[in-house]
């Protein structure tokens, strides 16, 4: 604890402290539990993206050999133009969220090409939004997990260095002013013991 004034104003003051770090620590706590849950509940999407690549790779392997058959058919069918994304606040955090994507696709010639062409190209984009829209919810992962870092550095330096350094400031402050108080009471009567008498 740093060294204190043992003073009536740092009493004051200590006490002022005291009252504004126990005012603004349920807020703090409050934010962490906020973070929390957006954290299990941004954990819970990307899983059901990662169910959905899975799903949709399933799907896929049954036809993806034909593609090896002839690769130059896919090859810069489909292509990532843009991704669309949007801002929340969440808990005081600014991050983005998903709201689609533009892909430029190839024309191809219906009748120059095999059917599956088509259901390749599809199977393509639905890949590439969901690869992107997983990398969306990652980096929200990333802000709210570095923002409850600190706001749970914040709660544990509210909760075990500045209210109880606060206390122990009050404390020693009034056990100082006391003493001085009895002290001078103690003069006091001393002083009036010594004073002649009429």
């Amino acid at each position: 604890m740093a060294r204190v004034k043992l003073t009536k104003t740092e009493l004051k003051a200590q006490n002022d402290a005291l009252r504004r770090f126990e005012r603004f620590l349920p807020m703090l706590q409050l934010k962490k539990k906020q973070l929390q849950a957006e954290i299990a509940a941004i954990a819970v999407k990307a899983e059901e993206i990662a169910a959905a690549e899975s799903a949709l790779r399933a799907e896929v392997s049954s036809w993806a050999g034909l593609v090896a058959t002839a690769p130059e058919l896919v090859e810069g069918l489909v292509a990532l133009r843009k991704v669309k994304t949007g801002n929340a606040n969440i808990a005081g955090v600014t991050m983005p969220t998903y709201e689609g994507i533009d892909i430029d696709r190839r024309e191809v010639d219906a009748w120059e090409t095999p059917p599956w062409v088509d259901d390749a190209a599809a199977a393509m984009e639905r890949m590439i939004a969901l690869r992107e829209e997983r990398a969306v919810y990652d980096e929200q992962r990333r802000l709210v997990s570095e923002e409850l870092q600190l706001t749970s550095q914040r709660v544990n330096l509210f909760e075990k260095v500045k209210i109880p350094g606060c206390k122990e400031a009050i404390r020693v402050i009034k056990i100082a002013l006391g003493d001085e108080q009895t002290a001078a009471v103690t003069r006091g009567k001393i002083a009036k013991s010594r004073a002649p008498q009429s």
